[in-house]
């Protein structure tokens, strides 16, 4: 597989920076590719972080443009994979890696999209979320677990931006041990929410069948 071009690195890094100079604009557009599959690690946060450090009354609207742009992202991708269905999906598992995503997000379901929604550790959601649209998990809850996740992760990044700056990595790096346990609470607390809300509607489907 041919590597890109130096000169195409350096036009996309020239893209990605225009976008961040556009402020809750660029961080809105920035979110779209990044849930969209686009390589953009880290991006959004870094955005976010700088936004609500250096134009403090921006913080929360800019954390709203963020999870906007991930929903709409996602979205996307979600559809994209729903439309080819498990013929698209078998592209994207075919990998060792992916063959492993695919079998989590078996075992787990929607789970295996919520933590790396919320996580600021670089985790695979794109396998994840291709796995939900071709299995065909219903919009409301698909979009319900990143919006969830997204809205607990920027705007607790817009208010660390708020109150420690541009040292918010630093402090998230100090403490990675909390994060990472935090993280998986909230995982569970959500898989046994969405045990709950699927329970009740299996005999439904399987009586209709």
């Amino acid at each position: 597989m041919p590597q890109p071009s130096a000169h195409s690195l350096t036009a996309w890094q020239v893209f990605v920076a225009k976008l961040l100079s556009w402020g809750p604009l660029g961080l809105f557009s920035l979110a779209i590719l990044d849930s969209a599959g686009l390589p953009v690690v880290g991006g959004v946060d870094v955005l976010l972080v700088a936004i609500a450090a250096n134009h403090p009354e921006q913080a929360y609207g800019a954390a709203l443009c963020a999870i906007g742009g991930s929903l709409l992202g996602s979205s996307v991708l979600f559809g994209i994979a729903r439309k080819g269905g498990e013929v698209l999906l078998s592209k994207y598992i075919a990998s060792r890696r992916g063959a492993r995503l695919h079998a989590w997000f078996e075992r787990y379901g929607l789970v295996t999209v919520f933590i790396p929604a919320l996580s600021p550790l670089p985790l695979p959601m794109k396998i994840p979320v291709f796995c939900a649209g071709a299995l065909e998990v219903r919009w409301p809850f698909f979009l319900g677990v990143v919006l969830a996740a997204r809205t607990l992760r920027y705007f607790a990044l817009a208010f660390l931006g708020l109150r420690y700056g541009q040292m918010t990595f630093g402090l998230l790096r100090t403490h990675l041990g909390v994060v990472v346990l935090l993280a998986l609470a909230l995982a569970a607390v959500a898989l046994l929410v969405l045990r709950i809300i699927e329970g009740p509607e299996r005999p439904v489907e399987e009586s209709v069948e």
